[in-house]
């Protein structure tokens, strides 16, 4: 087994042990976060003008809530996730919306698929190193024009940081530094936002919002 392909195995399976509780903590989240929907309605707007016909996929969706939120926004869309059962519940909590048991690294999705990706706090858990495979994954399925949005840990002036997530190990990003990688794999920044801690949070997130370059 390749260190990645332990990395996900452990993650899928760390995700398993705690998707009830998981659930029950985040189902809504996004409520009392109006910058968190903020964010979401930008990409949502601009997935449903793209040149491209195709849907959206959260990547990384447990629960579905996302997911949910992201076709009450008037999407087309699907959440993909390495836990099965996330997906269960997914499917349980929202049988209207496709899920499916996948890993973000290797989607069973045809060359420019997507009109969009969403990432919500699911690639935080990605080792540094292995992230660049993943940012040309996203691109390789997404359609010219296609937008991408990640929500992440800032790291708040360190560099990029692990610490102890509460279901498995995780890092956190410079936004700067976050946004120069996926620049690198083809994608242009088209907006950011940081978000300061609300009470309960240890740490500030940083949302990336990019398009597919040329």
């Amino acid at each position: 087994m390749t260190d990645l392909s332990s990395h996900l195995s452990t993650t899928a399976d760390a995700y398993d042990a705690v998707a009830v509780l998981y659930d029950e903590l985040f189902r809504n989240a996004l409520d009392d976060v109006p910058l968190d929907r903020a964010m979401l309605a930008a990409f949502a707007e601009l997935a449903r003008t793209a040149p491209g016909t195709g849907p959206v996929a959260e990547l990384g969706c447990g629960p579905g809530h996302v997911t949910a939120h992201l076709r009450d926004l008037g999407l087309d869309v699907f959440g993909v996730d390495l836990s099965p059962v996330m997906i269960d519940i997914a499917r349980e909590a929202y049988p209207d919306l496709r899920f499916e048991v996948g890993s973000m690294d290797a989607l069973d999705l045809a060359d420019g698929k997507l009109n969009g990706i969403v990432s919500w706090y699911s690639a935080i858990h990605t080792p540094p190193q292995n992230l660049p495979s993943f940012f040309a994954e996203f691109r390789r399925v997404l359609a010219p024009e296609g937008h991408l949005l990640l929500a992440f840990f800032e790291s708040e002036g360190d560099p990029v940081t692990e610490f102890d997530h509460k279901v498995t190990t995780a890092y956190r990003w410079p936004i700067d530094e976050l946004a120069g990688l996926a620049g690198e794999a083809g994608f242009v920044e088209a907006g950011r936002m940081l978000r300061e801690t609300r009470e309960g949070e240890r740490f500030g997130h940083g949302r990336l919002l990019m398009r597919k370059g040329e």
